[in-house]
């Protein structure tokens, strides 16, 4: 059997930036020991995988050892396969999923913008467990429904942590959210998921449903700009609408092929 596979770098406009994600869509499901074993092959943080039904489109994500509930750059990414090279004829995209629900993607000329559900996040005690992630101390801490957000004092500490990933490994959650205001921007974070198999993800869309209330309430600002401070960097407009929130970005195709399945 043979399938389509595109790889994509996801919240940027350049190639070899943002986020990578390998998008595979498919004429019907195939097996998820399948899906499974092709995204530990890509060995990108995530691959997502898609069918078309009823007008709309079904969407799963595996990284390279697990299924993930929700992935924004990967459903970024499938996006923009979508729009540009699998023939989708107007300007919104609607996905469906078993772990998430109906997640909607705008085109608004080469911008992207995820229409995703506002995460539920609460103040929590700073544990020792929680301090001991990095190598300086967080100020505060709260919990989504499946990562902490550690909060530090400048854009400065973001980008000189260092993590403990076996500390982080052993934290009941998907992974940590790392985030302070930017010095250019409204908010910096990183994102640590060694759980999920990616010791830092360069852009974690998912993560900003979590960051975007927060730094909404801290910033009086429903409208956000945002960069994930990886190695890669990505670069993110944000917007809260209550219940759901807008993120947007771009993105860029670095190949398309084939797999072999046989």
């Amino acid at each position: 059997m043979k399938l389509k596979i595109y790889h994509v770098d996801a919240f940027t406009s350049e190639l070899f930036g943002g986020n990578s994600a390998a998008v595979c869509p498919l004429e019907g499901w195939i097996a998820e020991e399948l899906m499974q074993k092709i995204a530990m092959e890509n060995n990108l943080p995530e691959t997502a995988f898609c069918i078309k039904s009823n007008g709309a489109y079904e969407i799963r994500w595996f990284t390279p050892t697990v299924e993930v509930d929700l992935c924004g750059h990967a459903t970024l990414a499938t996006a923009f396969v979508l729009f540009n090279y699998e023939g989708h004829d107007n300007d919104e995209i609607v996905f469906n999923s078993l772990r998430s629900g109906t997640l909607k993607v705008k085109k608004q000329e080469d911008f992207l913008t995820l229409d995703f559900p506002t995460d539920r996040i609460e103040n929590i005690e700073l544990t020792p467990e929680l301090s001991k992630c990095f190598n300086t101390s967080p100020t505060e801490a709260l919990k989504g429904k499946t990562d902490y957000i550690l909060i530090f004092n400048n854009e400065q500490e973001i980008i000189k942590l260092q993590p403990d990933l076996p500390a982080i490994l052993n934290l009941d959650a998907r992974g940590v959210i790392a985030t302070a205001r930017g010095d250019m921007v409204d908010f910096v974070s990183r994102f640590f998921g060694p759980k999920t198999g990616v010791d830092e993800d360069p852009v974690t869309g998912s993560a900003h449903t979590s960051l975007i209330p927060y730094w909404t309430t801290q910033t009086g600002k429903k409208e956000l700009v945002a960069v994930q401070l990886s190695r890669r960097k990505g670069f993110l407009k944000c917007k809260y609408l209550g219940e759901r929130v807008e993120i947007s970005g771009r993105s860029k195709l670095y190949l398309k092929g084939e797999i072999n399945t046989e």
